[in-house]
């Protein structure tokens, strides 16, 4: 016989189990713009490749690969690469986990919650018009930073931090 102790030990390992299930799937950060901003201006002697793309945005996501590429072979050289979603937050459990589910990421993700680009778009940078893809390269100890709008391939990405 289940007693009450017994189903509620049982309903805990349910829900870790559950929850170590998920954690195979991407885990995504939600950030509003001054979190990245503090992330990526740190003041550390890491660059930070900080691509801004969306699900729904064929360019986005057929350069994804090379900042993946990009992520696994620098990635013990001081070079972070942070993949910003500008998806919708209300799709986040539905459109942008299954996606990245799919294509098994290993470069961070963060879902910028924000809705008006006119309130984020110059804190980036003051040469985007807001069109993504679009890329932010900063090194804030040298206080170094290029920006990238549009798709970019591999040997640029590594041109660009080099």
């Amino acid at each position: 016989m289940l007693t009450r102790k017994k189903i509620n030990k049982l309903a805990l390992l349910i829900l870790i189990f559950l929850s170590f299930g998920t954690l195979d799937a991407q885990n995504i950060s939600v950030y509003k713009i001054d979190d990245l901003m503090k992330r990526v201006h740190n003041n550390s002697d890491t660059v930070y490749v900080v691509n801004f793309w969306a699900t729904w945005c064929k360019p986005c996501v057929t350069e994804l690969p090379d900042f993946e590429k990009l992520h696994k072979e620098y990635g013990r050289k001081k070079v972070k690469v942070l993949l910003v979603s500008m998806d919708f937050k209300e799709e986040l459990s539905k459109k942008l986990k299954s996606f990245l589910e799919k294509n098994k990421f290993s470069a961070e993700i963060i879902l910028l919650d924000e809705v008006n680009g006119n309130d984020f778009i110059n804190q980036i940078s003051t040469e985007w018009s807001g069109a993504i893809p679009a890329t932010l390269f900063t090194r804030n100890n040298k206080q170094w930073t290029r920006f990238h709008e549009g798709k970019i391939t591999y040997d640029l990405l590594t041109k660009m931090i080099e």
